[in-house]
């Protein structure tokens, strides 16, 4: 299982490590999608699961899209609602989107990543 570089996070959670089908979120196994935020990861029902997403409008301002094992463009209209409410989303793989919010998490920005597992 790939393990994340250890970094300050300032009492945020930051993503500890991936595998098949799970991610372990600030020392916690969770197994499916979920969404991560600096307060900690919950469930999340994929891709069509656009309310959740959109419900992080006010909170965070960068939302890595996890796409799974490869880079894929989201559903139409999903990037535009997002933009809408002052979410900016940046789709990639899920190990990328989990590397790029520790990074960004670290540098104390409002940020968020939604990953679907590998």
């Amino acid at each position: 299982m790939p393990t994340m570089v250890p970094t300050e996070f300032s009492g945020a959670v930051p993503i500890d490590g991936y595998g098949p089908g799970f991610f372990r979120v600030g020392g916690t196994i969770h197994h499916g999608a979920v969404i991560v935020t600096p307060e900690g990861a919950q469930p999340w029902g994929g891709l069509t699961d656009h309310a959740a997403l959109l419900a992080l409008a006010g909170r965070v301002d960068v939302l890595f899209l996890g796409m799974g094992a490869d880079i894929a463009f989201p559903p139409a209209g999903l990037s535009a609602a997002l933009e809408e409410v002052g979410i900016m989303a940046e789709p990639m793989s899920s190990p990328s989107a989990a590397r790029s919010y520790n990074v960004t998490l670290s540098e104390g920005r409002r940020v968020a990543c939604a990953l679907i597992p590998l």
